[in-house]
């Protein structure tokens, strides 16, 4: 068997590789790796369990509280949130770990179980690896131990969460959204009643899109991945900017008031300067991944502010973060972690805190995001081809080194196998797009033929 877990969590397609069964297997497992269920005397563990609106998972919910349960584990039942939500109140509530049913901006097919530590923290590799190990060995072998009687976990809806969650976002706001109008596109996801509230708490003006999930909508032509939308309704309302999330609100983009995107790097820059200005950027750094546009790089260079970059993934964001006591880090695809506030990326906070920028400067984002000049930047996704070769195919070792001569100083390639989705990532980034995009292209169709 492969591992089940990828750089966030297992995913896969609803009911064919995520079933029920497996739902639920997991879910015993993690009981016992995250709260050592039955191992001893005293109060049962406490697990936070949340989901995003998909049809999927209904069902996965039933699948996960009843494995828990069974195990052993009380389960304090939040409904439709977003994933930052079920991490904050994992660590608010001092549950033992959380649960979060999510595939994220995959579309609704898909789904996907997150699983956070004590705290609202993300699964170190090794305690992945021991559920996984766990799950294995009881799904060929020895059945569980279950607890009976008064032992069996007791499941609880509590209600309480949402307003919990936004009522800390908006008290993380340095200032208030008064006079700002903001086009939210919720995605058809998670944060489709949170972030409304929040902006519209913090004092905002709000127009909304994508916000009437219906368990089959999500991430369908809305959202952070399909931004059109978001554009035309920015400068049809003459909204001072556009805020856009993903399916389980982890990740944000914006749109400024020309219909112009800024990207995760760009949010990145913007809050970077305001953490600085305001005595919270820890170390004069921020985390960043390889995927980091060179113009970001080039904008904190400028600005006296260091980059730390890692693999791509906001958990090794995380983990870089955490360990050298940084407070900012991030990545282009709008996944921003804010240390201080959150534990994981959170798109609804990432909108506030941009939103709040605007109002105490009084500038526009188009001017804030202009602290960094974006080099043109292709990315090819290259699906159906065996993703575990990049690193070993000669063929496509030589063609990566031939790019990289005809680019030279100005740009740079990055070859990523996906960690969510069965395809691989070409990355070229040059000084002119049409080299760029050339460059890219060629390398697209090295990948099919020799991983084919």
């Amino acid at each position: 068997m492969g591992r089940l877990f990828g750089t966030d969590g297992v995913r896969g397609r609803a009911n064919a590789d995520l079933t029920a069964e497996l739902a639920l297997g997991l879910s015993v497992a993690a009981a016992h790796v995250l709260g050592e269920a039955g191992s001893a005397a005293g109060p049962r563990p406490v697990a936070v369990v949340g989901r995003d609106p998909r049809a999927s998972g209904e069902f996965l919910e039933a699948a996960v509280v009843a494995g828990l349960a069974s195990a052993g584990v009380d389960v304090l039942r939040v409904g439709v949130l977003p994933t930052p939500a079920v991490a904050y109140l994992t660590g608010s509530l001092g549950a033992d770990f959380g649960v979060m049913l999510s595939a994220s901006h995959n579309a609704m097919p898909d789904n996907g179980i997150k699983f956070f530590a004590r705290g609202g923290h993300k699964l170190a590799d090794e305690l992945e690896d021991r559920i996984e190990a766990l799950y294995e060995e009881h799904r060929t072998g020895e059945p569980w131990d279950r607890p009976t009687g008064a032992g069996v976990g007791r499941v609880k809806d509590y209600d309480q969460g949402f307003d919990a969650y936004v009522a800390h976002l908006v008290a993380v706001l340095p200032n208030r959204l008064d006079g700002l109008k903001v086009v939210l596109d919720e995605a058809h996801g998670a944060a489709a009643r949170v972030s409304p509230e929040a902006f519209a708490r913090a004092g905002a003006e709000i127009v909304t899109i994508g916000a009437t999930p219906d368990g089959l909508n999500i991430n369908d032509g809305c959202g952070s991945t399909h931004l059109d939308l978001l554009k035309a309704a920015v400068v049809e309302h003459g909204a001072d900017l556009g805020i856009a999330h993903d399916g389980d609100a982890d990740r944000c983009l914006a749109v400024d008031a020309s219909g112009a995107e800024v990207d995760g790097d760009q949010i990145l820059a913007v809050l970077a300067l305001a953490m600085r200005e305001q005595g919270t950027l820890r170390g004069g750094t921020v985390v960043g991944t390889v995927m980091s546009n060179l113009g970001f790089k080039l904008a904190m260079e400028r600005e006296g502010i260091a980059l730390e970059q890692t693999a791509v993934g906001d958990r090794y964001v995380l983990e870089s973060m955490k360990e050298h006591g940084y407070a900012l880090g991030g990545e282009q695809s709008g996944h921003v972690i804010v240390l201080d506030h959150a534990t994981t990326g959170d798109g609804t906070l990432t909108g506030l805190l941009l939103a709040a920028r605007l109002c105490a400067t009084g500038r526009t984002l188009a001017d804030l995001a202009s602290v960094m000049e974006r080099l043109p930047q292709i990315l090819v996704n290259v699906p159906d081809v065996d993703k575990s070769r990049v690193d070993s195919s000669p063929e496509l070792r030589s063609a990566v080194a031939d790019a990289e001569r005809e680019l030279g100083a100005t740009g740079r390639v990055l070859l990523r196998p996906s960690g969510t989705e069965p395809l691989v990532r070409v990355m070229v980034e040059a000084a002119d797009i049409d080299q760029a995009r050339s460059v890219a292209g060629r390398l697209a169709d090295v990948v099919k033929s020799s991983l084919g």
